[in-house]
């Protein structure tokens, strides 16, 4: 530092205050108001300029002119950055811990052409009376079944039977069960009577004056088995009666394919008779509870009392109804379709919601209809589809019945 002529650093320090006088001038009141008050007004004009620039960022909050004295690009412009955020305060989940209360979501249970891939479950039911006979052979088609077991709940209803059918379903269910490679997911037997004492003969089960009171105590069986055994889980329904003598290993893959609420296939039988020195197999048609319903039909029913169950096949009321038994070759496309009316019951496919909506078989006369064919009614009138394959043949054994009405 450049020190003025003439003088001396000691001669400068010589004319500054006393150290004492310093720290007394420091120590004044005054002074220390007057410093106090000018820091403060320092630091007010400080913030002050801060916050004036934050305003000066976002000073205006509206257009700089009426919007009446806008153009339509300047009043877009400005609207353009008007969107609000909004956040939602979402509830919480409550947590329910109480061990008996179960939750039930119906809403992923779907009935789908791929079944199969989509791991949908099958529930096959078979109601059971006096079936003995047959429970062998019933267990051999169903174990060939292509469709994956572990997907497949079994149940059986045996009611009203003088033979040894429980125990005989017992031990085949024991067999089929008790090997791995084609053991269903489950089986369940249920057990109820319902008074019937009508004789399993041909003639007695398939005379027409039996055909009201057997067609409704098969329709409380049925619907017996149906509340017992349907689960939450099931997408399908499979009734198969237990006296089918063949059928095709893939009918469940082949039946959910075409989408259907309810399909029935065509159900004949084999029987060999003599000709010419040889065994001819006659092909014959079974199951006439599978019809498209008739002008005729329509005009007798509307004349039959509602509490009469018109039993369809028997000369005792005529018709004209067409049934699929007689349509159809099992050598020809096996997915053609047809509408029905009515269906029997040997083997049926149906989705699972649809029973779940109310659709069972009548134990009374529904339309004049009662079980399968009173099922199929109750259903169409639901706004269900019924439809039957003429061309895809379900063997059933032959009962020598002789025919009736048809």
């Amino acid at each position: 530092m450049l020190v003025p002529k003439g003088y001396s650093w000691k001669a400068a320090r010589a004319r500054l205050p006393p150290t004492r006088v310093f720290w007394h001038m420091i120590r004044n009141p005054r002074f220390l108001l007057s410093f106090g008050l000018v820091s403060i007004i320092v630091l007010l004009w400080r913030s002050m300029g801060s916050a004036a620039g934050e305003m000066q960022r976002f000073y205006c909050w509206g257009p700089s002119k009426p919007p009446m004295h806008m153009t339509p690009n300047e009043n877009a412009e400005w609207h353009g950055h008007l969107q609000t955020p909004v956040i939602f305060n979402h509830h919480k989940p409550i947590e329910v811990n109480e061990s008996t209360i179960t939750h039930v979501d119906l809403n992923k249970i779907k009935s789908t052409k791929k079944a199969d891939a989509n791991k949908e479950r099958i529930l096959i039911l078979t109601p059971l009376r006096d079936a003995t006979p047959y429970l062998e052979q019933h267990f051999d088609l169903i174990s060939q079944l292509s469709y994956p077991h572990d997907l497949i709940d079994l149940g059986f209803l045996v009611g009203d039977s003088t033979d040894d059918t429980l125990a005989a379903l017992s031990k085949e269910l024991e067999r089929v069960q008790g090997n791995p490679e084609i053991a269903f997911h489950s089986a369940t037997i249920v057990e109820k009577d319902f008074g019937v004492t009508l004789s399993q003969n041909v003639e007695d089960r398939h005379g027409f004056e039996a055909q009201g009171p057997r067609r409704k105590a098969m329709g409380r069986a049925r619907n017996y088995l149906l509340a017992t055994t349907l689960k939450p889980e099931h997408s399908w329904v499979y009734w198969r009666d237990v006296d089918i003598k063949d059928s095709p290993s893939k009918i469940i893959e082949d039946f959910v394919a075409h989408d259907r609420d309810i399909l029935v296939p065509n159900i004949w039988f084999h029987r060999y008779k003599e000709r010419d020195g040889k065994k001819v197999d006659i092909e014959g048609r079974f199951d006439y509870n599978s019809w498209q319903e008739s002008p005729e039909g329509l005009k007798l029913t509307a004349s039959l009392d509602k509490d009469v169950v018109l039993a369809e096949g028997y000369k005792e009321y005529k018709t004209n109804r067409k049934y699929m038994a007689k349509m159809g070759d099992w050598r020809k496309n096996k997915d053609v379709e047809i509408e029905l009316d009515g269906i029997g019951g040997v083997n049926i496919i149906v989705k699972a919601d649809v029973h779940r909506s109310g659709i069972n078989f009548p134990c009374y006369a529904f339309e004049n209809q009662a079980e399968t064919e009173g099922f199929a009614k109750m259903a169409k009138r639901a706004g269900y589809g019924v439809y039957g394959l003429p061309n895809y043949v379900v063997w059933h054994i032959d009962t020598d019945e002789k025919p009736g009405n048809a």
